[in-house]
């Protein structure tokens, strides 16, 4: 074997420092680097640092980000989060580890071109099931799309190295109109980023008086890549499900060619281009999407945005723009009009609740942290957003990253703070780019660090990137993190008000909460108060995904039905199938049965059905999902992540999920169901921290509203035909001989016979389903 080249971990050490509370940012760096953590480099650190082997050791181990054995040159983050868990996430995981002949206790083939691993979330639901290779986002996958996608992103790379872009900087408001797409990670994987190139291409070819502009998340990612048209006059055009080959179409329909012949030389352009490619597409008015269309107006007609003010519209991190429609007004509101007793009066008539976990008030945390007497308390946020099936704060930090610090700075004026951080996920790399520049920006304009505005106010923030442990979530568990610590949770009290980072007066809230500040000191506590329910006010980001017509990231007022939220904003559940329930809330929360629909989305009413708020996470789930398997999900994201510290945690959620797996697996026997609801409630009581405590909601409530579910398991049978040891796979009568099914499938179960009925080898079949969506003649039966 070659020396590892040290001098890396060297250059590491003297850039970011040599304290303790360094280490994630060094391993993080030497990850990066090297692609894995050898020994020999965590060593050096040792070496070079005041870090320990015992922490490093300790904190590399913990965390999922880090790895200790070689990786590819690349790596394959498969989704299983909830949304892409019902729609085949694990078939995907498998079907990549089958095209690269990855052995089962390896996870990198043979080349050490590809490292293929499973991650929580990658924050792109309505994209399920997605994967992410290095920092590439691939959507809707299948397992016949595998190669495909393999094939495309080393084109992309390739592709990388040659290209050069040159941005044509240019603003609206000197006649010039506007042609806006969102390139968020999530429409980044739809294709955004190519359709954005060929917009500019078209300007720059048709020289029209038009700007391509990037801006932040219109919501609607069911209709992604989508293209706004504005014109100079300020009416505008949508078009959805827009493709690269439309962008020339587009631009012409609404701008004139700038030259003399212009026209002319379009249509020749427009001629050569369908001889040439020998296409015969629809016209570009096939993607028109008219605001008033009953789905659209449907979608955002019961919206709110409060904390997505101007979705669709600003540059995310263009500070002018930001500062032309209202920002950082209640800042220089906060400076100069409000002391910081009468900001918090502010967001106590407001009603505002922490926007992550249980809804605490958001003006009792930040007058305990105002109240006590301490020369340093920092103000933190929590961007970690670990629940699979939840992407709210990934989006509001690509989009509205100086909405986010606008109330960071608010928050830290009023308790008394001059240092801030945001600690945000590092499968999160766009959101963690855009707060960076924000940050850079603000500092550069005098709205962040020493003497904000001209006034005695100070605030430097800087970005902790988590490594991948949903615990960190936790309060305590968080401050563990950023102070370069396992992430364990500690007991409360004292709570971090009190006593948090570095032991001092700390204030955590999550990204929805910040982002909500701005809006309410710029419109008033009543404003904010007069929208929602009496004990929940306001409005709540949700990210709708799962199986619904019309997924994306909504804004609702407080007291809307779970019915509305599906029906009439979602369109119903996709493919024609019937609603089965609602999963509320991440691993935290629980599912609420389809006959629950009118309940009302408010802290109260679903903490009373067995769900919870959490974060915003909302997954449809259909006829064809098992509610088992569903528990079993997630009950074995919740025993993965538990840090261990406490035993009702680490042991009971391990012995929960033994019986899921013998229920799934057809081993059910007489007493576990009321076993399971037993240990569900010891857990629930006995543990130390959230984690614990919430984990037992998703196996309660199922069991509570699908207990003839569970009943039918015990019996060795799923309803839903999802477990795959309760299923077979056969093929009808009704077979045509097409060979679709063999080409398909990916274990040679299937035999290719043409023009005669196929069949099944049971040996050989891994229950993929694959040939059961490609079959034209629906001839693929499941038992």
């Amino acid at each position: 074997m070659e020396e590892l080249d040290l001098t890396f971990v060297d250059r590491t050490v003297e850039r970011l420092g040599t304290g303790a509370d360094k280490v994630l940012e060094i391993l993080q760096s030497l990850q990066t680097h090297y692609g894995y953590l050898p020994t020999e480099a965590l060593q050096r650190v040792c070496e070079r640092t005041e870090i320990t082997p015992a922490a490093i050791t300790g904190v590399s181990t913990f965390y999922d980000q880090f790895r200790h054995r070689p990786a590819g040159k690349h790596t394959i983050r498969v989704c299983i989060g909830t949304a892409c868990h019902v729609k085949g996430g694990q078939q995907v995981f498998d079907a990549f580890k089958r095209y690269l002949h990855i052995p089962d206790d390896d996870d990198t083939d043979a080349e050490k071109l590809f490292t293929v691993e499973k991650v929580a979330c990658i924050g792109c639901c309505m994209l399920a099931p997605a994967i992410q290779i290095d920092d590439i986002v691939y959507g809707h996958l299948n397992d016949h799309r595998v190669p495909i996608v393999l094939k495309d992103f080393l084109e992309q790379e390739k592709a990388a190295g040659r290209r050069k872009r040159k941005e044509r900087v240019s603003r609206a408001g000197t006649g010039l109109g506007e042609l806006r797409i969102c390139l968020d990670s999530s429409c980044r994987a739809s294709g955004s980023e190519k359709v954005y190139e060929s917009l500019k291409t078209a300007v720059h070819q048709t020289r029209a008086r038009a700007v391509v502009k990037s801006v932040s998340c219109s919501g609607m990612s069911y209709l992604t890549p989508l293209v706004e048209v504005v014109l100079p006059d300020g009416t505008s055009f949508r078009y959805g499900n827009v493709e690269p080959q439309d962008a020339k179409a587009i631009v012409l329909r609404h701008f004139k060619p700038r030259r003399i012949g212009g026209h002319t030389a379009s249509a020749v352009s427009n001629l050569l281009d369908r001889v040439l490619t020998d296409e015969n597409r629809e016209p570009v008015t096939r993607y028109s999407v008219n605001v008033r269309d009953h789905a659209v107006s449907e979608y955002l007609g019961r919206q709110v945005h409060i904390a997505t003010e101007h979705c669709g519209c600003i540059d995310p991190t263009d500070l002018d723009e930001y500062l032309a429609n209202g920002g950082f007004q209640s800042l220089q509101k906060s400076l100069c009009e409000l002391d910081p007793q009468g900001v918090i009066d502010q967001i106590e008539r407001s009603g505002l609740r922490g926007r992550g976990g249980a809804g605490f008030p958001t003006h009792r945390k930040w007058a305990t942290v105002r109240a006590q007497d301490a020369e340093k308390k920092y103000v933190v946020c929590n961007g970690d957003e670990g629940d699979p099936g939840a992407f709210m704060d990934r989006m509001l930090m690509e989009s509205y990253p100086y909405r986010v610090l606008e109330g960071m700075a608010v928050a830290a004026r009023c308790i008394g703070a001059k240092e801030g951080y945001l600690y945000i996920r590092a499968e999160y790399p766009l959101a963690i780019k855009r707060i960076g520049e924000a940050i850079e920006k603000c500092v550069e304009r005098g709205y962040l660090g020493d003497g904000i505005l001209g006034s005695d106010f100070s605030l430097h923030l800087k970005i902790v990137a988590g490594a991948g442990a949903f615990v960190c979530g936790e309060e305590t568990a968080l401050i563990a993190s950023i102070e370069g610590r396992r992430g364990m949770p500690k007991l409360r009290p004292p709570y971090p008000a009190i006593k948090g980072l570095w032991s001092s007066p700390t204030l955590i809230n999550n990204v929805e909460t910040y982002a909500a500040v701005p809006w309410i000191l710029r419109n008033g506590a009543e404003a904010y108060a007069s929208i929602g329910t009496d004990g929940s006010k306001g409005t709540k980001v949700f990210a709708l995904a799962g199986k619904v017509a019309r997924g994306g990231l909504i804004e609702v007022p407080m007291g809307i039905s779970i019915r509305q939220v599906v029906d009439e904003i979602g369109g119903g559940v996709a493919g024609g199938l019937n609603l089965k329930a609602v999963q509320v809330g991440g691993p935290s929360g629980g599912c609420v049965p389809a006959d629950l629909d009118h309940l009302p989305v408010d802290y109260e009413s679903l903490t009373g059905a067995g769900a919870m708020m959490g974060s915003g996470g909302l997954v449809v789930l259909d006829e064809t999902d098992c509610m088992v398997d569903i528990a079993r999900y997630f009950l074995e994201f919740t025993q993965n992540q538990s840090c261990g510290k406490c035993t009702f945690c680490r042991i009971g959620t391990r012995r929960m999920l033994d019986i899921l797996d013998r229920l799934c697996t057809g081993h059910g026997r007489a007493g576990d169901l009321d076993e399971l609801e037993h240990l569900a409630e010891m857990v629930q009581k006995g543990s130390l921290c959230g984690l614990g405590k919430t984990a037992p909601n998703p196996v309660l409530s199922t069991l509570k509203y699908f207990h003839k579910e569970y009943e039918a398991h015990i019996q060795k049978r799923c309803p839903a035909g999802k477990c795959k040891a309760l299923i077979t796979y056969s093929i009808t009568d009704d077979c045509i001989g097409c060979t679709i099914c063999a080409q398909h499938c990916p274990t040679d179960a299937i035999a290719m016979k043409p023009y005669e009925k196929h069949e099944i080898d049971p040996d050989k079949c891994v229950r993929c389903g694959t040939c059961k969506s490609v079959c034209p003649a629906d001839a693929v039966r499941v038992e």
